[in-house]
């Protein structure tokens, strides 16, 4: 299932937004993580620079074969082989890992999904406890110059909301000017 429209610019406008390891380092990830999942790739941005920083394998997953061909193709001109580009339809067949083998799952505006209380249950799922959820959105701004239509925009409070139902707890929340916000929730350990 695809997710709404999303209003994601073209490659070359999109990554102006950003400076993506900045953005990473802002949302947590660094060299102390293993494994990670990316639920939609897309161009990859954010996918190259996370095989970068961290120690072990990165999940880049997409519906869109073309984006997961960018991506592979991004990580072999950087000579990245920590990269495991994946075509699979998460949001109906969930990302096919392992229970508990992410200690990062990265949910980059993709929560204005019709249901994202889904894809944060299928990133609980994947997450070892301790584990990171890091999740980044345009601002809730009908200024912001593209992003998902203001009716299906999810505000901050919206996304820490959501995940603290399914569990999620620790919320710390980013300003990612010019266009989006970060926020960073952790999979506490069970209770004993």
């Amino acid at each position: 299932m695809k997710v709404r429209e999303s209003g994601m610019p073209e490659k070359n406008m999109w990554e102006d937004f950003f400076d993506p390891a900045k953005v990473l380092r802002i949302m947590k990830l660094d060299k102390n993580i293993a494994d990670v999942v990316e639920f939609g790739c897309g161009y990859g941005t954010f996918t190259i620079p996370a095989a970068r920083i961290i120690k072990g394998k990165i999940y880049a997953i997409d519906i869109d074969s073309n984006m997961v061909a960018m991506t592979q193709k991004a990580a072999q001109k950087g000579k990245l082989n920590n990269v495991k580009p994946i075509i699979k339809d998460f949001v109906e067949e969930g990302t096919g890992l392992d229970d508990e083998s992410m200690d990062y799952v990265m949910l980059f505006n993709i929560l204005h999904f019709e249901n994202p209380q889904r894809l944060l249950r299928e990133a609980w799922r994947n997450l070892r406890y301790g584990g990171m959820i890091g999740i980044i959105h345009w601002n809730y701004d009908p200024q912001t110059p593209r992003g998902p239509s203001m009716d299906i925009r999810p505000k901050p409070e919206d996304c820490i909301e959501w995940a603290e139902k399914i569990g999620f707890s620790n919320s710390v929340k980013y300003d990612l000017k010019p266009y989006h916000y970060g926020i960073v929730l952790t999979k506490k350990e069970a209770v004993k």
